[in-house]
Order: structure tokens, then sequence, then C-alpha cells
């Protein structure tokens, strides 16, 4: 097994830096800037429309439906897949390879994915089918297709399909588990074995629920765990209050001067924390990536606009709330003036920390290393947890896409085992190569996407200016 990972790890590393290096950047900020113009900015004039609209119907207690799921449970449903392991672990791991401007990065791929995240929200809902038995099939493959008819859509869409399944229902959920049972680990001493077969079982009701079990357990668990977060985050603020104007000033410093803390040229550093940006804010965020999608194509709402508003503030809470949140805790604790890691940046921190503990040891500077990694380890069994169940139901829209369109029930069956025993391993064992492989097909989904996505501006500018134009009426 080393002897295989010795092989593969390097050549999917090389794979991953020209993807992230070059073209994961230029199609991110390219499909964000593109929608931001053509819309007229709507991530700007209609933020406070989807602000109204999310915290409007804000409840634990969601209704019933015949088919789908309301228009929060479906946006909790896509938050549950964006806050994950990279809003804890990923952004660490951005800020240890990238230093702190890599946070500032993350914000320019997530003010453009806002209007990104639009587009793909309301696609999937205009090009979503309805079986008779009230199931709902949308996402990506099936905008894919109505944006190429014959072969070429077919190819991008069973592509996509592809990448997804493996990026995010088996490899995805991998790294999610890992991070439970690493974790709760360090904090509780539980064996990880213990923790997957605890998490297995949990996934198992609910994988097979079906989508209205799902989204009974997102609306729920959402809230909760975003709020749990905040406080513990604003508490670490509130303690290290002095230290937030040089926060952000080493934020914005180090964007633009990355050398100083990363080392090397002034070519090679920015293009670090560029690149670990765009590659760690698509890995929480997930706006381009055409995961989320899937949860809003399930909406039930009048026009699709009104889910397009609904998922940009996901994208905005993902990324500008809770992964700033732990960043703004992470740079004021450990990077600042008497932080162990000011001024020796990632080179210092590479021999004593990882992105794996990076939180723990930020949130223990203020909480006390004990209570700290606790308080880590809670948090993310929530993100991470949520996120595995988000992304088994994308995994298994694409599975039934592929494979199920004879038998759907088995093919959810047989996919759902499948997941289970990727979720179990990944409590047991994980690496790098795991971690490298999931950005790779997180990486190829994206270009698929992108290309339908610039296909169908028309009709996104088409349902933009519809949906105005009734909330006027």
């Amino acid at each position: 097994m080393q002897a295989i990972e010795s092989v593969l790890f390097p050549i999917v590393s090389k794979i991953n830096e020209y993807l992230s290096n070059y073209i994961l950047v230029f199609l991110l900020i390219g499909v964000g800037l593109w929608y931001s113009i053509k819309t007229r900015f709507v991530q700007v004039r209609c933020f406070g429309e989807g602000m109204r609209k999310v915290f409007g119907n804000l409840k634990l207690k969601g209704d019933r439906h015949d088919s789908g799921m309301s228009s929060f449970q479906a946006l909790a449903t896509a938050i549950a897949a964006q806050v994950g392991t990279g809003n804890i672990v990923g952004a660490s791991g951005a800020i240890l390879t990238g230093g702190p401007g890599a946070i500032f990065w993350m914000w320019v791929i997530a003010f453009f994915g806002m209007a990104t995240i639009y587009a793909e929200a309301t696609l999937a809902l205009k090009t979503r089918i309805v079986d008779p038995d009230g199931t709902v099939r949308g996402g990506p493959v099936y905008y894919i297709t109505t944006a190429f008819k014959g072969g070429f859509g077919k190819f991008l869409a069973g592509f996509f399909a592809v990448a997804i399944v493996l990026a995010l229902g088996f490899m995805g959920c991998m790294v999610q588990s890992n991070s439970i049972g690493s974790t709760m680990n360090t904090a509780f001493g539980i064996p990880t074995w213990v923790s997957g077969v605890i998490l297995v079982a949990i996934c198992a009701v609910i994988f097979l629920g079906g989508v209205q079990r799902l989204a009974s357990v997102t609306e729920k668990i959402v809230p909760i765990m975003a709020a749990i977060f905040l406080l513990g985050g604003l508490a670490v603020l509130v303690a290290r209050i002095t230290y937030i104007p040089a926060t952000f000033a080493m934020i914005f410093k180090y964007a633009f001067q990355p050398q100083a803390i990363i080392g090397g040229g002034f070519g090679y550093a920015i293009k670090t924390a560029i690149s670990q940006g765009a590659k760690r804010g698509l890995f929480s965020n997930e706006a381009g990536m055409g995961s989320t999608p899937h949860a809003h194509a399930q909406a039930n709402v009048a026009h699709p606009h009104d889910q397009g508003v609904v998922a940009m503030i996901g994208v905005f809470i993902d990324t500008f709330v809770v992964l700033t949140l732990n960043a703004l805790v992470i740079i004021s604790t450990l990077y600042t003036a008497d932080g162990p890691l000011a001024e020796c940046g990632a080179a210092a921190a590479s021999t004593t920390l990882t992105k794996a503990n990076l939180a723990q040891t930020a949130f223990g500077t203020v909480f006390g290393e004990k209570f700290g990694a606790m308080f880590v380890a809670v948090c993310l069994f929530f993100f991470a947890f949520s996120t595995v169940l988000s992304w088994n139901l994308f995994g298994k829209i694409n599975a039934n896409y592929l494979f199920g369109k004879k038998n759907p029930r088995r093919c959810t069956v047989v996919y759902s085992l499948i997941a289970l025993v990727f979720v179990f391993i990944g409590t047991l064992a994980s690496n790098d190569l795991v971690w490298e492989l999931t950005d790779m097909f997180n990486n190829l989904m994206v270009i698929p996407n992108a290309i339908a996505l610039f296909a169908l501006t028309g009709m996104v500018v088409a349902m933009c200016k519809e949906g105005k134009l009734a909330k006027k009426k």
C-alpha cells in the first residue's frame, strides 16, 4: 500500500498544482466576475432580499413536503455541505501554507462566488425533474445536458457525475470522518474505530431515510452548530480584542507581501497565497464546484430567483462568518506579537503545528489546552457530520444519474453501503494522498460545471430579471 501511495502522491500533487494554481483560479474568479457583471452584481443588489428570506424563515422544525424541501431546509442542507472541515482544517492549512494573506484571497473568491452560486441555484431549479412519485432530480448534470445536447453534453455530465461521486460521496467523506476520529481521539481519548462505528450507525439511519429525513436533521443541526462555534470564537476574540487590529493588518499585508512570511521570491509567494485561498476557499464554500445546487434544486419556491438569493447567503455565512471567525482566532492567538508563530511564518509552523491541530491550539491559548481541544472537537464533529450527510445526498443523486435509471432504489442502497464503508475507513486511517485525491476531483468538478455556467448565461440573466419583476408586482 505504501508503495502505491509513494507513486501516486507526487503525480496527484502535480496535477493539483496545475489545476489549483492556474485553471481553478481563473475559472472561479472568471465565472464569478462574469456573473457579477451580467447580473449587475446580484450579490450586492439582492443581499438584503436574501437575508430577509433566510432569517425570516428560520425555524428548527420545518414542514414536511410531498416532494423536495422548504427553502430553508435546502439552504441548511447546502450550508451543512459547505461548513465542514474546510472551515477549520482547510482554513488552517491555507494559513499554514499560504500565510494569513490567503484569507484575503478566500474573501475575493467568496465575493464573486456569491454570484456564481446564484447562477448554480437558479439553473438547478429551472432544469430539475420531478418524478411522478415526488422524487426531485436536479443538479449540474441536468443543466449541463440542457446547455449541450447530444454526445458532448452527455460526456460532460458523465464526467461531472463520476468526479462528484468519487470526490464527495466516497473520498470526501473519508476526509470528514478522519477529522472526526482524530479530533475526538485527541480531545476525549476515544479510539478512532469507536468513533467510526458510532458515526456509521448514525449515518446509516439517515442515508437510508431519504430526503425528508436528511432535511429534518440538517435544519436542526446547522443553526445549533453555527451558534456554538460563533459564541466560542467570539469569546476568544473578546479575550484577544487588543490584537484584532493587528490581525486584520496581517491579513491585508500578507495578501500582497506574502514572501515576508512564506519565504521565497515574490512570484512564488503570491502564487502560493492565491492558490491556497482558491483551493481551500472552494473546499469551504463550494461555489462553482457544482455540489450545493443539488440541495437548492430540492427547494419549493415560487421562482428560481427566490432560491438563488438564498443560496448567496449560504456562501456569505460559510466564508465571511464561520471561516473568517476561525481565521481571526488562529491569527490573533498564534501569529500576533505574543503568539508562538509571530513573524516565524509557515516554515516554523510546519515544524510545530499541522492543519489538524492548529485550531485546537489557537482556541487552547484562551480556553486552556484541554478545553480548547474539546471545544474544537465537538464543533468539528457537528461540522463534519453534517457535511457527510449532505455530500452523501449529492453523490447519491449523481450515482442514480449514472446507474439508477432502471432501479433507483437498488442503486441508492448499494451506493449508501459503499459510502458507509468509506466513512468507517476514514476514521481509521487517512493520509495526505486522500486529501490530494479529494482536492483533485473537487477541482475537476469545476471544469464541466463552469463550461455549462458560461453557456447558460442568458437563462440566468433572464431568471434574475423575472425574479425582480415578480417581486415588484
